[in-house]
């Protein structure tokens, strides 16, 4: 089983590597990256490109572990012990599997993304330790041991938002997403906008790394954003020599798609200011 990219997704060699490292040594990838590098979207080809199902657990900052395996839900059973409904004599009824149950009762293997697993409670990564390890669970209300038929492919993604317990991270696979390079981000854009002209290309990406190398910002723009920007210069049909920025701002054509907050429009503002001072 060998994941070598898709026709929809740029993987770089290092990023192959790492998938497939994970496989092999049947751990988890752990995934991080900037904001908007394709971490979620990584899954979801190396689901593809292996032609597996994927199961999706969107981590938030409210969810428990415990989530992933399964919830009781007693509340309803008490409400149904009181009207008299015979389904309360099988617990079963009331327990709601989660994603990494529904992984390990899969007939084949599948890949399982656990999504943004930052945003969760410190303790979250440490209190799935052993389920990952072990591939198994306990099931207190029912009595029954639920194992994994088949050990899935488990992908996790991480913005960085706070660190990962140490004994959570000896347990993966590491890899971190470096941003793109202006050939490999070539290559990305192609994949989406195959035929876009050269010259616009060119002109658009030196105009995008000028941007988001220029000191100060706060939010320096992704690969999504930087998509999103060509788009919408393909829709409005401009051409390389559209893209001359405006000397009153020093912003780009359309930059609402570059731009996600009003620091870095103000930023932009100054040193044009500042540039015709200097003139």
């Amino acid at each position: 089983m060998q994941f070598s990219g898709t026709d929809d997704y740029v993987a770089t060699e290092d990023l192959r590597i790492a998938v497939n490292a994970a496989i092999r040594l049947e751990r988890p990838l752990l995934v991080k990256g900037e904001p908007g590098t394709g971490k979620t979207e990584l899954a979801r080809q190396v689901a593809r490109g292996l032609d597996l199902p994927m199961l999706e657990w969107s981590v938030k900052s409210t969810t428990k572990a415990q989530q992933g395996l399964y919830e009781y839900d007693a509340v309803s059973r008490l409400r149904d012990s009181q009207l008299g409904d015979p389904r309360v004599s099988d617990v079963s009824n009331y327990i709601r599997k989660g994603k990494l149950w529904e992984a390990f009762e899969a007939e084949g293997r599948v890949v399982l993304l656990i999504d943004e697993i930052d945003k969760a409670d410190i303790e979250f990564p440490n209190d799935l330790l052993q389920e990952l390890d072990r591939m198994e669970f306990f099931v207190y209300e029912t009595g029954e041991t639920v194992r994994a038929r088949q050990r899935p492919i488990v992908i996790i993604t991480s913005n960085n938002e706070k660190e990962l317990p140490d004994a959570f991270l000896r347990r993966c696979f590491f890899h971190y997403i470096s941003f793109p390079d202006q050939e490999t981000l070539a290559r990305i854009v192609d994949v989406h906008f195959p035929g876009i002209k050269p010259r616009l290309l060119n002109a658009a990406l030196t105009q995008f790394f000028e941007i988001r190398e220029t000191p100060g910002l706060r939010k320096r723009p992704s690969t999504s954003e930087v998509l999103d920007w060509l788009k919408l210069l393909l829709a409005e049909d401009l051409e390389a020599e559209d893209l001359s920025r405006d000397p009153k701002t020093a912003l780009p054509r359309l930059h609402g798609a570059l731009l996600k907050n009003e620091q870095d429009v103000q930023l932009f503002e100054r040193l044009a200011f500042m540039a015709r001072g200097r003139q």
